[in-house]
């Protein structure tokens, strides 16, 4: 019998004597680099240990035995970057690798913004897991999904039964793992709710104290306006708000920083919970039916064609185009370039302008609002709109609770002509913003980008480097990190990031990525409810 007990347990003993890693302090040790931990304070020499993709230790002294050994001398660790703004929904199987957030030092992005999301949050946080990308993923519950879902894209209020059965869909989403309940009011059918509708679904989110973000109903002219309908939702439902891309657009609104910003200061002092967060660009990028007026998108495709075909419809349209234009004090659309066009591909990049002068069609703004009419027809276009102050973007940067956001999906590396945010967001911020202008300091940047993005979101182990929290790191070239994207030339990653780390996973290494995928779903406070 002992030699039976001998023989079953003998084949252990040789694989743990043969194992170099089995008595190793840690699986990574971080040596020699520029702790910048995440809180906005000064940087300082350590070492960082990880241990089953945890902080095992931090601090000058930690010196433990590891399987990997990076040496960090001249570069700066800091915790991995949260991308409060994205939009993954339906191309997260593109590229599970995310490598356009990944190479810009981004280990966790928030999805479900703009009012976009998935309406079962407990089935899309599965799938997120059962991918394993190479990011971590939080998402919020989009209202205008949720109101499609219930009543298509009519332009009328809810009954009732109606607000009852997408408060239901809210109140699932948030027990299931959403971090909020987010609007996009410029998009069809948010655009036509009005605000007491949302102010009740967001007190759904409110009862599991999840955060409130909006793409506002106006960032141009109205944009007083809008900021004060978030700021009464916030008020009026009692829960965190968070305005998402937080700018002024149109050159006849340049300048207006000095008015929205204060805003949001006198907001807090009310003690009304509100951040906001912006892309370092003047360009924005959505869908090119914002040049369209709002009440003409209702009902499906068919619905929109019928309407663009009437010539009295039509031309109310050009002439509503024609309108902010002459505001915009432009003479042609030049402003509005196309990203992505499925019906012609030879449209991408181009403005709507140039499209006229390749196509040979007349180089007046109405014959240009005839040809955005025409892509609508045909299925519309993503868009890149040129209109932003850079002054305007420095004083909304300087502004301390303001976060860092690519409102990007996961690039597919050669696709279209998209806006270069979808790449070089971080790397942007810390080479033009920090390095060059000195718009912010490093340690301020980090913040933006790590622990204040985690305290809005309440993602609580992560946005700090901590002894206990998870292991997502950023490991770079403060003097070498670079955007190399551009409007022309989109698809190139950003330099200078060394290594990512994603929880405890090493998924960049020397600038290369790994083909790690250790990202996980992350769940919001009313998934413990």
């Amino acid at each position: 019998m002992k030699r039976l007990i001998f023989f079953l347990f003998f084949p252990i003993t040789v694989f743990s004597q043969n194992d170099p890693d089995r008595n190793r302090d840690c699986d990574i040790l971080i040596k020699n680099g520029k702790i910048i931990d995440g809180t906005g304070n000064n940087w300082y020499y350590g070492n960082i240990a990880i241990r089953n993709g945890k902080i095992l230790k931090i601090g000058r002294d930690v010196n433990l035995s590891a399987k990997k050994i990076i040496d960090a001398a001249g570069l700066i660790i800091a915790p991995g970057f949260i991308d409060v703004h994205t939009h993954l929904e339906g191309d997260e199987t593109k590229d599970p690798n995310a490598t356009n957030f990944i190479m810009d030092g981004v280990t966790t992005c928030i999805t479900g913004n703009c009012g976009t999301s998935n309406t079962d949050i407990g089935k899309y946080l599965q799938f997120i897991d059962s991918l394993k990308l190479s990011i971590n993923v939080a998402t919020l519950i989009g209202h205008n999904d949720v109101r499609e879902k219930v009543m298509g894209r009519v332009n009328r209020d809810a009954t009732p039964q109606e607000m009852e059965q997408m408060k239901n869909i809210v109140d699932k989403a948030m027990r299931d793992g959403a971090v909020g309940f987010s609007t996009g009011l410029i998009y069809i059918p948010g655009t036509y709710t009005k605000t007491p509708e949302i102010i009740e679904l967001a007190k759904i989110a409110s009862k599991y104290n999840g955060v409130y973000t909006t793409h506002m109903r106006d960032e141009g002219d109205s944009v007083t306006e809008a900021i004060n309908e978030a700021l009464t939702i916030g008020r009026e439902a009692k829960i965190p708000v968070e305005i998402s891309h937080f700018k002024l657009s149109g050159q006849q609104n340049w300048g207006r920083s000095k008015e929205t910003v204060p805003m949001i200061e006198a907001a807090r002092k009310e003690g009304i919970e509100v951040t906001i967060d912006q892309y370092p660009y003047t360009a924005s990028s959505t869908t090119i039916s914002t040049l369209i007026p709002d009440e003409i998108l209702a009902g499906n495709q068919d619905s929109v064609n019928a309407r663009l075909q009437n010539p009295e419809i039509k031309k109310y349209v050009i002439n509503s185009m024609l309108q902010k234009l002459k505001k915009r004090k432009l003479k042609h659309f030049s402003y509005a370039v196309v990203a992505f066009y499925e019906f012609d591909t030879a449209y991408n990049g181009k403005s709507i302008e140039q499209i006229n002068l390749i196509t040979g069609k007349k180089h007046t703004a109405k014959s240009e609002a005839e040809t955005v009419i025409d892509i609508m027809m045909h299925g519309g276009a993503g868009a890149v709109f040129h209109g932003m102050s850079e002054e305007d973007i420095k004083r909304i940067m300087k502004y301390p609770f303001n976060m860092f956001a690519s409102d990007a999906t996961i690039r597919q590396f050669g696709s279209g002509v998209p806006h270069p945010r979808g790449y070089g967001t971080n790397a942007r911020v810390l080479a033009e913003y920090v390095r060059d202008q000195h718009v912010i300091s490093l340690e301020e940047a980090i913040r933006r980008m790590t622990s204040l993005p985690a305290q809005k979101f309440q993602l609580h182990d992560r946005g700090l480097l901590a002894e206990g929290y998870a292991a997502d790191i950023v490991v770079f070239d403060e003097n070498k990190v670079q955007d190399v994207s551009t409007y022309d030339h989109p698809h190139a990653y950003s330099k200078g990031f060394q290594y990512v780390i994603v929880n405890g996973v090493l998924t960049v290494e020397n600038e290369k990525h790994t083909g790690a995928r250790a990202g996980r779903a992350l769940y919001g406070p009313g998934a413990s409810k």
